[in-house]
């Protein structure tokens, strides 16, 4: 999805700044607060498409942060991290005005995921793209099929997926963190060679004989399918 703008209200300064860096990688801008009426403030005042707040607060706590905010009919979706995961605890969030509830710990993968989710809630009839076209390049997610300028491309599951993955953040750095958590489900170590195969093989079947060469390696960053008909 496009680049979303996230206010991200946490005293735990080294949790506030791991989610900025890693939502600035996904694509996204991200802004931190470190207490609850400055959180209250910046998200009364400023435009947002997500706010993502922790629930133990400093001067305000998350929860009436997120009711007072309601209260002044600000609707902006909003994501609670807490390190209290109970069933009542979630209700308590939600019933607040909260529109997600995320326990501590969590995956970065699924907390993007929730917060995608929030964004797209927010603009009636949005709905995740079932096709992604980049110079030439056309991926039909639901008739599983791909195509560069009108010749058809056969892809395994996952190359698919991660050709799939690339295309949605067209343009954008993709880190290897980011590739091992969407793509493959799992963490493990960031060091293996297997986006590297896997990364060979797509770009053999997408750029041997088309031009210009669209998948690139970032060094030292990741990947990036090229997009340039902007």
């Amino acid at each position: 999805m496009s680049s979303m703008r996230i206010l991200i209200v946490e005293d735990d300064a080294e949790a506030a700044n791991y989610l900025a860096k890693a939502f600035r990688e996904a694509g996204h801008v991200a802004d931190i607060v470190g207490d609850g009426l400055e959180g209250y403030a910046r998200a009364r005042d400023e435009t947002y498409d997500v706010l993502v707040v922790d629930r133990m607060l400093p001067k305000l706590d998350g929860l009436s942060l997120i009711g007072s905010l309601r209260a002044q009919k600000v609707e902006t979706p909003t994501l609670i991290l807490s390190a209290l995961g109970q069933v009542d605890d979630r209700v308590k969030g939600l019933r607040a005005g909260g529109d997600d509830y995320l326990p501590k710990p969590y995956a970065f993968s699924e907390l993007l995921a929730r917060v995608e989710v929030l964004a797209r809630r927010k603009q009636p009839g949005s709905s995740e793209e079932t096709t992604y076209r980049v110079n030439g390049l056309e991926l039909d997610r639901l008739a599983h099929k791909l195509t560069r300028d009108g010749k058809e491309i056969l892809l395994q599951p996952r190359e698919f997926r991660l050709l799939e993955y690339l295309m949605k953040h067209a343009g954008q750095v993709v880190t290897r963190t980011m590739l091992l958590e969407n793509v493959w489900d799992y963490h493990f170590d960031p060091q293996t060679n297997v986006i590297d195969v896997h990364i060979s093989r797509l770009r053999s079947k997408i750029d041997k004989g088309f031009d210009p060469p669209l998948l690139q390696t970032i060094r030292g960053a990741g990947y990036m399918i090229r997009d340039t008909s902007g």
